[in-house]
This record gives structure tokens, C-alpha cells and sequence, in this order.
């Protein structure tokens, strides 16, 4: 957020909130005074409930939005629940009995038992599709970015997902695994897979940070 203000000549002011203290009944008291609302990596389940509030509330409101890794599976999740009407959407590293696994764990990683370095690491090929969002962000069609992650988009919803808006502008030509989705009808709303916070640097600040701040600025200027 320090590079990509920098490159927007503003200073972005952070504040972290705990999605466990998020709830359906709180989260306009605590988000409708942010121009913009990042929901960050993490594993596991502790607070789920919250970021999946966290992210209707800006979907619904027009407030920009980026997710990052488990950021944008609550985002497939929210969407499955609340667009799609799939009450029961959910990843199954949450909860392997649901009736719709729109996140799933990947195929190479079902049969991995030792949890030390053997995630999806390091950096994979990513093909962007012309005329998204993501493309116009990053102002090319291939690009690469690294990734820390066992669980995907599961493919066997993409179309019922992009119909109802919700777009796979970012794909990896190897697999067809989803690393980018995006709201066809937001000002703002971009979710990767990977983790584009550990390529941005002060010299080349990262284009989805640059372009989220920027979004959140404009944003805040509308609103005041």
C-alpha cells in the first residue's frame, strides 16, 4: 500500500479488522466509512463467516474491492451464496460435506499428506483475457505471479458463474486453473489467486495495488 500510494502521490491509510468481530448484523457500522476494503490470505476457518459478510457488504455497495488468495475464494463463496442462490457454497478446506464445492482442493494436492513445503509455491504462468478489467490493469495478455495455496476455483461452476457476472479473467494455459475473477458490474471488484504483494516493490509497484488505491481514491472523492 506504501508503493502504491506513492504512485497515486496519496497516503493510504490502513486499517485491520478482524473478520471475526464481522457479522450480517455489524458490518455496515464497520465498513461504510472505508473507500476501499482489502480481504487478505490466511488458511483455515477461524473468521470465514466474517470475510464472506465483509465482501457482500462491498459487492452490494459499490465500495472497491481486492482479494488475495483465501480473499478471493470467500469471494467465489459470497457470490455462490448470494448471486447464484447456492445456500450451502463453501470451499472444502471449510467444510467437506457441502453440497457445493465451488473451492476445491486441487487435483495434485488429494493425495498429499506431508503439510511442510508442498502447496501449489512459486511462480506459474497466467493468460489474461482481453477486455477485463485484469487485462486493462496489467496492460498485457501473459503474466506471472507467484502463488501459496492447496485449494482452487472449482471448474465445474465457471459457467454458471460467469453468466451470472462473476468472470475468470485470469487463467493459467497449463491447467486452466482460475487465478483472477472480477465483477463484470463494479466499479472495483478484482480477487487473484495469487500473491501479488510479494512482487511489488518501491521502483515497480504492483499494478492491482495501483489500480485498487486509485480506485478506492476515486471512490472517496465521489463520497466527500
Amino acid at each position: 500500500f506504501i508503493h502504491a500510494g506513492a504512485e497515486n502521490e496519496c497516503k493510504v491509510e490502513v486499517e485491520c479488522i478482524h473478520s471475526e468481530s464481522v457479522s450480517e448484523e455489524n458490518v455496515k457500522a464497520k465498513l461504510s466509512k472505508f473507500d476501499g476494503v482489502l480481504v487478505a490470505p490466511g488458511f483455515g476457518e477461524r473468521g470465514i463467516e466474517g470475510k464472506i459478510s465483509a465482501i457482500k457488504f462491498v459487492r452490494e455497495n459499490n465500495i472497491p474491492f481486492f482479494g488475495i488468495c483465501l480473499g478471493m475464494q470467500c469471494s467465489v463463496i459470497e457470490f455462490g451464496r448470494n448471486v447464484l442462490g447456492l445456500k450451502d457454497a463453501h470451499s472444502t478446506e471449510m467444510n467437506e460435506k457441502t453440497k457445493h464445492p465451488v473451492i476445491s482442493i486441487m487435483e495434485d494436492q488429494k493425495g498429499v499428506t506431508e503439510k511442510g513445503g508442498t502447496m501449489r509455491l512459486g511462480a506459474y504462468p497466467c493468460e489474461l483475457k482481453k477486455g477485463t478489467r485484469a487485462y486493462a490493469i496489467y496492460g498485457k495478455g501473459k503474466i506471472s505471479e507467484r502463488h501459496r495455496h492447496r485449494y482452487e476455483f472449482n471448474n465445474a461452476y465457471l459457467k454458471q458463474y460467469e453468466e451470472a457476472g462473476m468472470i475468470a479473467s485470469g487463467v493459467n494455459p497449463e491447467n486452466g486453473l482460475v487465478e483472477i475473477v472480477e465483477l463484470k458490474n463494479h466499479p472495483f471488484f478484482v480477487a487473484s489467486q495469487f500473491h501479488p504483494e510479494l512482487k511489488s516493490t518501491v521502483v515497480n509497484p504492483h499494478p492491482l495495488f495501483v489500480k485498487f488505491v486509485a480506485a478506492s481514491l476515486e471512490y472517496s472523492k465521489k463520497k466527500n
